[in-house]
């Protein structure tokens, strides 16, 4: 019986970034990148605690004007290859050692600026329900290739890289292929400590996101893209 029902959300916020320099709280749509997780994570209620692993100063005052806890996020875990993986158990590890006892935790990349409270909601529904198997949720969209329509070549020789596949069938009669969007991993914190080598502890269920709300900024253009697609999204609701 999942009789605590506590959840915390991490928001993962380093100072470092080559992409775009302080990607995380370069202004979107009028507010600093992070403050969309944050916010996000405030309109749901079953979130008890919103907090911020970041290893800057600048960030940390952002995540507290907008209302978040701050985590301060060790060094070696603020490198470029720093795996989320060891970012989450630390902050666990840390959170148990103060005594929290919360057993689910949502993990928020602020880069997923266009994910909404009700996305969210859909993952811990899942999570929380206590007829429900699941030690992870988290979300998913239409593969931008599907691996049916992929190749492979070797010595300037290209070939199907799934033998099975037929790449020429039109889109329609292709099997379904998904991929991780990246904007919410939702999970039972001792599981993940405990057992798992991923973000997804097994058994793990998946929610769908459309293609309008899977953008992950990595780089300029994906910025300006997601900016178009907030803006637009911003007048429809102040249209209605």
């Amino acid at each position: 019986m999942k009789t605590n029902k506590r959840v915390i959300a991490l928001i993962p916020a380093r100072g470092g970034s080559k992409g775009i320099p302080y990607k995380n709280i370069k202004l979107f749509y009028g507010k600093p990148l992070l403050a969309w997780a944050i916010i996000a994570a405030k309109q749901v209620k079953e979130i008890q605690r919103v907090m911020v692993s970041t290893d800057d100063r600048k960030i940390a005052e952002v995540a507290r004007h907008y209302g978040a806890e701050v985590l301060e996020r060790p060094n070696h875990l603020a490198e470029d290859d720093s795996l989320p993986l060891d970012v989450v158990k630390n902050v666990i590890t840390t959170l148990r050692t103060q005594g929290e006892h919360a057993r689910f935790m949502v993990y928020l990349e602020p880069t997923s600026p266009l994910r909404n409270p009700v996305d969210i909601k859909r993952c811990l529904n899942l999570l929380l329900d206590e007829g429900a198997p699941f030690h992870s949720v988290s979300t998913f969209t239409e593969a931008e290739l599907n691996p049916h329509r992929a190749w492979k070549i070797k010595n300037t020789t290209p070939t199907v890289f799934l033998p099975e596949a037929n790449p020429w069938l039109p889109r329609q009669k292709q099997p379904k292929a998904y991929q991780l969007n990246g904007a919410i991993y939702s999970f039972h914190m001792d599981h993940l400590l405990k057992n798992s080598s991923t973000l997804l502890p097994l058994p793990t269920a998946a929610v769908l996101m459309p293609k309008e709300r899977s953008v992950d900024i990595d780089d300029e253009v994906d910025f300006l893209l997601a900016e178009l697609l907030m803006k637009r999204r911003m007048e429809h609701e102040n249209s209605e």
